[in-house]
């Protein structure tokens, strides 16, 4: 039964936790487009388009905007119940720290479990619509536009150029169009002026030329006798096919591998997959590469048979090439030559592919911890928050959120270089990623246990009188020993 006391933390906590969500959310948002926004701009994105990406950016980063919303709303929370003097009301009630910490710690596991669940089941498919869009994104062309005085080649076969615009967009005057057939020359077509427009259903470009000429060349392509024209006309229309600046429709299939795209039980299914590949390649693969070159070639075997001509050779000659006559060293020692090369190939190859795997293994279980370790990230936050957050004593948006920013680029940092640690191998995949989690669990334990007794960490008097103290006995034992 929730309690009047439990109604006063939760009420505090939630505006704070909900307002800190979408800004972060937000800033995390923007930090997309600024990473990518030379693949956007300039390709002609409508509104839907920019509102269907943005959610499954958003999506993307729920479970990395809860853990800073909750650090920083945590600390806001309490630092605003000790500002106003409540905690100090709560305690002198005989309520401890942890019991009124915890309708809000209720909150922050079903935030952990919402983190998991997301990570786990909605952010595999929203990386996946997103891996395809961008995709789509950037391999579209720019969108089209002509400018004055400046030849405009983007539609395949053409080169454009018209030499000016009127402020209606519409009006054009001395326009050069060059068409490309890999002829001898280029057909040019030359208008004094015209209207440029796009059809009802904005697949073709029109442009209605008027007094103007078309100078076209036709015959054989590797001969001079060819034929030139020049034919005029009062009135002309050109259609420009606009078909390649739509953004294509790349299926899904193409990204549904990736390490990002896949839950917890696929995940575990993949990394199975490689690692028996991994057995394969040291226990076999090997083994076979050698067995296939050497051993079963008929150039170091005799008659077909496994029967090495080691064996064959006289007690009193102590090497393979004295058996060989002069006439044939350089063809034995080429093919040999040969064969070893052959060899050394097949096991770059091998070699290779066991590597990447391993890479690609890696890639797996940084994803499987990962989904665990940001749900779990939330629990760590609120540990450190809460009791910041009374030790402090200070609401706003001041003291707390610099406190927050500085504690979550700890956390940041750690996860970063954690992952960048894995896979280079430095650290295995469970310490690398659960490494900030580690860090910090212990110190949020360390501020629930100065906070439930109390503590003068953030008093600037306590550090003052500590200071004079260490000053005096400092000044005493200076004078003993004079």
């Amino acid at each position: 039964m929730i309690k009047k006391l439990d109604r006063l933390i939760l009420k505090a906590f939630i505006g704070p936790f909900i307002a800190t969500f979408f800004i972060t959310l937000f800033v995390l948002v923007m930090q997309f487009f600024w990473k990518y926004i030379d693949d956007l701009v300039g390709k002609g994105l409508g509104i839907a388009d920019i509102a269907e990406l943005t959610a499954y950016v958003s999506t993307t980063v729920i479970p990395y905007s809860l853990p800073i919303s909750i650090l920083i709303s945590s600390i806001m929370t309490f630092g605003n119940l000790g500002e106003s003097f409540e905690l100090v009301a709560i305690k002198s009630s005989g309520i401890s720290l942890m019991r009124f910490m915890r309708p809000v710690l209720f909150v922050a596991v079903l935030l952990s479990i919402v983190a998991f669940l997301i990570a786990n089941y909605v952010m595999p498919v929203a990386n996946l619509k997103f891996a395809t869009m961008l995709y789509d994104i950037r391999v579209a062309k720019p969108a089209f536009d002509i400018k004055e005085g400046i030849f405009y080649d983007k539609i395949p076969g053409y080169a454009i150029k018209v030499g000016k615009k009127a402020s209606d967009g519409s009006s054009i005057s001395n326009i050069i169009i060059f068409e490309s057939q890999f002829s001898l020359q280029d057909n040019i077509i030359t208008a004094e002026r015209g209207k440029m427009h796009m059809s009802d259903d904005k697949k073709f470009l029109e442009f209605d030329l008027e007094n103007g000429w078309r100078y076209q060349e036709k015959g054989p392509y590797n001969t001079v006798a060819t034929d030139y024209y020049r034919l005029g006309f009062k009135k002309y229309k050109k259609v420009f096919d606009l078909s390649s600046f739509n953004m294509m429709k790349t299926p899904d299939s193409l990204f549904k591998g990736s390490y990002d795209m896949l839950n917890v039980k696929q995940l575990n299914h993949a990394s199975d997959s490689i690692r028996k590949i991994l057995n394969e390649i040291e226990g076999n693969r090997v083994q076979k590469e050698v067995t296939v070159h050497f051993i079963g070639s008929s150039t170091f075997l005799k008659g077909g048979k496994e029967t090495p001509l080691l064996k064959k050779i006289p007690s009193n000659i102590t090497s393979y090439g004295q058996t060989i006559p002069d006439t044939a060293k350089t063809m034995t020692y080429s093919k040999a030559a040969d064969k070893i090369n052959l060899v050394k190939n097949a096991l770059d190859l091998v070699a290779y592919d066991d590597k990447q795997r391993n890479y690609d293994s890696r890639l797996y279980h940084i994803a499987w911890h990962k989904k665990f370790a940001l749900s779990f990230a939330c629990m760590v936050l609120f540990l450190i928050g809460a009791p910041l957050g009374s030790i402090i004593r200070k609401g706003g948006l001041g003291m707390p959120l610099v406190v927050a920013v500085v504690f979550f680029l700890i956390f940041h940092l750690l996860n970063m270089f954690g992952e960048k640690f894995v896979r280079q191998e430095i650290l295995p995949p469970f310490w690398g990623i659960w490494l900030s989690c580690m860090t910090l669990l212990p110190i949020g334990l360390f501020l629930v246990y100065k906070a439930m007794n109390d503590s003068q960490l953030f008093n600037n008097e306590f550090y003052f009188r500590l200071f004079k103290k260490i000053k005096s006995i400092s000044f005493i034992r200076n004078s003993s020993l004079t």
